[in-house]
């Protein structure tokens, strides 16, 4: 019971920290002049892809045994693998019941006598069977899964080989992150307001002020990051108790559940930014986090182990490139809607299908 009630508990720091991490990211992003997908895509991403990637520094640096170093191995696989599935599959989920409850609003509305040319029409109608989000932001974030899809590739190819000179390739990983960093802020550079955007939210910090103290937008974001982390870690601690309480193995705990496990900041925060109506963060949020796992941990994994990879681990690649590869169909075919997105997670259904004959 000890386990399952810590578990609770920092489900519900983790959300409460997130609160105020996405609500500090926004003002750093305004303080620093990057344009608001930067603000998902580098800005948060970097923050919620901490404690993951810690996850993989230790145990590649500080494992005793080749073992122990797979370890964050698994982490640098089962990020990627939980952010194209259940991240983008709880955030179409989330778009879903909204523009359902906007929709059913909207009808309720438009049924009163006298509303129709009233405050109700002017309610946009919600995009429950267009595609989701505008043409520009698609095709932003089906960018960012093309710049991911190769690079995962190649992630995934070199864990089936051998050869001298593979732990130096690590570097271009590195290299490759640097590429992409520099592209979105550059890109946000002379970002211009959209229409009808909202003004921020109050520093919860500094709630009565209109444009908050820097000092008090930097102490929030890393308080908070400070919170999501070791939140985030005593998370996993009690999912690897769990799990056998509940007759799982080791292996089907840390491939299954740990994964989601360190992705749960990225989920929780595109869950409040979908509840705030800024889509655009919470998509990019999951991208630049995936774009920060393909890259950073890879790196670090090539430099300080063999990089091998077994059964499972492959099938985990082979599952996300999957699920890349049917979000780029869809976004290309300009049929992404929130159902289609939703429907990703049902990669992950098939992961664990086909997890059960391999660890068997």
């Amino acid at each position: 019971m000890i386990h399952f009630v810590l578990l609770i508990v920092c489900a519900v720091a983790i959300y409460l920290s997130c609160e105020w991490f996405v609500n500090a990211v926004e003002w750093l992003g305004e303080r620093l002049n990057v344009g608001k997908m930067a603000v998902g895509t580098i800005l948060a991403a970097f923050g919620t892809a901490l404690p993951e990637s810690v996850v993989t520094l230790v145990a590649v640096t500080t494992g005793a045994t080749a073992e122990a170093k797979d370890i964050g191995v698994g982490a640098a696989m089962g990020g990627p693998l939980a952010l194209a599935t259940v991240a983008y599959g709880v955030t179409g989920t989330m778009l879903w019941f909204k523009h359902r409850k906007e929709l059913r609003h909207r009808t309720e509305r438009a049924t009163v006598p006298g509303l129709e040319s009233g405050p109700g029409a002017a309610v946009a109608p919600p995009r429950t069977a267009r595609t989701l989000g505008e043409a520009k932001d698609i095709k932003r974030l089906a960018k960012d899964q093309q710049w991911f899809l190769p690079i995962f590739i190649v992630k995934v190819a070199l864990g089936l080989v051998a050869f001298a000179f593979k732990p130096a390739l690590g570097l271009l990983f590195f290299a490759a992150y640097a590429v992409y960093f520099w592209r979105e802020i550059r890109s946000g550079h002379g970002e211009e307001a959209e229409d009808g955007e909202e003004a921020l939210e109050p520093l919860k910090f500094q709630p009565k002020a209109a444009s908050p103290a820097t000092w008090a937008v930097v102490v929030q974001t890393l308080a908070t990051l400070v919170v999501i982390f070791f939140a985030s870690q005593l998370f996993v601690k009690q999912l690897d108790a769990i799990g056998p309480m509940l007759g799982l193995s080791t292996a089907v705990t840390a491939l299954l559940l740990s994964p989601i496990a360190t992705e749960l900041p990225e989920i929780m925060n595109a869950v409040i930014w979908v509840r705030q109506g800024k889509t655009k963060l919470a998509l990019a949020n999951i991208s630049g986090a995936m774009m920060i796992q393909a890259t950073v941990p890879s790196g670090l994994g090539l430099l300080f182990t063999r990089w091998h990879f077994d059964g499972a681990l492959l099938w985990s690649g082979l599952i996300t490139m999957a699920a890349i590869v049917y979000l780029l169909v869809t976004m290309r075919a300009h049929k992404l809607t929130p159902a289609r997105l939703a429907a990703a997670a049902g990669f992950y259904v098939l992961f664990a299908a086909g997890l059960i004959p391999i660890l068997a």
